[in-house]
């Protein structure tokens, strides 16, 4: 099987052209797995496979390390647009790209022919607990905080298929969660996949590996959650460090940069862009809380391409 390894700001991939390797389903998981082992493997936070897609321009097909599927991934997305032009499978700079089931569009800037970033509509940021999802009622043990919602107003309404029409009316701001015996503050978005966002002094010194599978795996989230640990440097900078469904801390995360952008605007602590600083980079984070949708721009690049023997097809 032929592949590319691309990253964006260090969250890096093993990206497939499905339209010419042709994978069974039901060997995904396993052959994700070893490919995506750092010793043993190629290695990566997973693997994206680059599909046809008749209701858009290309799918984006995303699977954790762990062998699990994932709705989505914000760099993973700026890769998939650098791939698809770079690589001549489109020359356009206007891409409407499928992910979970959900269209996300892409501006490519070009440099020399060549995209040097990527802008990602990202789509709306979903707020209430059923969009999450989160099972408030088990953030805490029985006495502890209750859970709540908050309405907010002035956001766009939520269109999201088979949601209430009034789902980003209300929002978790600042809910307490009891984990492992402490209680900490969360914001909860949905940006096709689930974050919970968690303002946290000294970031830089916390045990990310202790506490992340504890937020990852807490009962509150049915589908487990990603976790961003954030602090805020000013009223357009804020730090992350994130803890990934499936996969465990990154370099970077796009859809949790978006998460965190809206969480710090819903607190109040930021204006509506915002740069975010990960472990691999910035990105440039806008919320337009009108229409409610998210603006992601960020740089992706090209690694390495090779090509690798899949055994697990002759087992």
């Amino acid at each position: 099987m032929k592949f590319t390894k691309m990253e964006g700001l260090g969250n890096d991939y093993i990206y497939v052209d499905g339209a010419k390797e042709a994978i069974p389903y039901d060997k995904k998981p396993e052959i994700v797995r070893r490919l995506s082992d750092r010793h043993f493997g190629i290695g990566g936070d997973g693997v994206i496979f680059i599909n046809p897609n008749p209701r858009g321009d290309f799918e984006m097909e995303m699977w954790n390390a762990d062998g699990t599927r994932s709705e989505m991934c914000g760099n993973g997305m700026r890769c998939v647009g650098k791939y698809v032009h770079d690589m001549g499978l489109t020359d356009k700079t206007e891409l409407a790209i499928e992910s979970g089931g959900k269209m996300k569009y892409l501006t490519l800037t070009l440099k020399d022919g060549q995209v040097e970033s990527v802008c990602v509509d990202m789509g709306e940021a979903g707020l209430a607990p059923e969009v999450i999802p989160a099972d408030l009622g088990k953030a805490n043990p029985e006495g502890a905080a209750q859970a709540t919602v908050t309405p907010v107003e002035g956001i766009g309404v939520q269109t999201t298929e088979g949601q209430p029409a009034n789902a980003s009316q209300v929002a978790v701001i600042s809910q307490p969660i009891t984990v492992d015996g402490k209680v900490y503050e969360m914001t909860l978005v949905n940006m096709g996949n689930p974050h919970a966002v968690v303002f946290y002094d000294g970031i830089d010194d916390m045990d990310i590996e202790a506490i992340g599978p504890k937020f990852e795996n807490h009962p509150c989230f049915p589908q487990r959650t990603n976790t961003e640990f954030i602090e805020v440097i000013d009223r357009t900078h804020v730090k992350m460090r994130v803890w990934e469904r499936g996969t465990g801390e990154t370099l970077a995360c796009g859809t949790g940069a978006c998460a965190v952008g809206v969480a710090c605007m819903l607190n109040g602590k930021t204006e509506d862009h915002v740069t975010v600083s990960l472990l691999g980079g910035d990105l440039d984070i806008r919320w337009d809380r009108a229409k409610n949708r998210v603006y992601k721009t960020g740089p992706a690049k090209f690694v390495f391409q090779g090509e690798v023997e899949l055994p697990e097809l002759n087992a």
